[in-house]
């Protein structure tokens, strides 16, 4: 029976070849009262760029920034997930915290020591978002002070999987608003007063 079929003709692989890699095309102009699902990254759609828990704090900075991306999913030993680490963490206070209460050098900075662990994270769940609005999740974010947010589906077994992110960095972009990267209460300030001029 397998006679019938004929092999396909092979070729080598070329150095320099890359691989594809899934986007999600969001709206580029949103409103407050669009669909959050407008405004959400869809992990079934594209690929959250992740690292592990005991990586250096400085490689992966270099990863969020050869990749184009202000977050990272923190990995455990098994592949599941151990928290957070934004470029916020890796900029902001928490690595000279680290070393005052530690000791040691910028060079001993591990993930695990400045990411936010999932004791620090909520959620919010894929049926809300669904049938919430844009105006909703910024204001979900300004209440919990993140520049990210985690949407999850979850099991019949109570098992929670992250199928969404949001980035008010992100939604800023799409409702036309300059956003300040390391200055959330004025990325904030900036939404709502573009928002009172329309």
């Amino acid at each position: 029976m397998i006679k019938e079929y004929a092999p396909l003709q092979s070729f080598p692989l070329k150095a320099g070849s890359s691989f594809a890699r899934p986007v999600q095309v969001l709206p580029e102009h949103v409103k407050l009262s669009d669909p959050a699902t407008n405004v959400m990254t869809d992990l079934n759609k594209v690929s959250l760029v992740s690292v592990r828990a005991i990586t250096p704090m400085d490689k992966a900075n270099a990863k969020m920034i050869r990749n184009g991306v202000r977050m990272l999913l923190v990995l455990d030993d098994n592949e599941q997930l151990a928290g957070l680490l934004t470029a916020s963490d890796v900029l902001g206070e928490k690595p000279m915290r680290f070393l005052q209460n530690m000791g040691g050098t910028h060079d001993d900075i591990m993930v695990r020591d400045i990411m936010s662990t999932l004791r620090e994270l909520e959620v919010m769940k894929i049926e809300d978002v669904q049938h919430a609005r844009v105006g909703q999740i910024v204001v979900t974010l300004k209440k919990s002070n993140r520049q990210h947010a985690l949407v999850v589906t979850e099991g019949a077994d109570g098992r929670q999987t992250v199928c969404g992110l949001f980035s008010i960095t992100q939604i800023a972009r799409q409702l036309g608003v300059q956003a300040q990267s390391f200055e959330l209460a004025r990325t904030f300030a900036e939404i709502e007063a573009a928002i009172s001029r329309s």
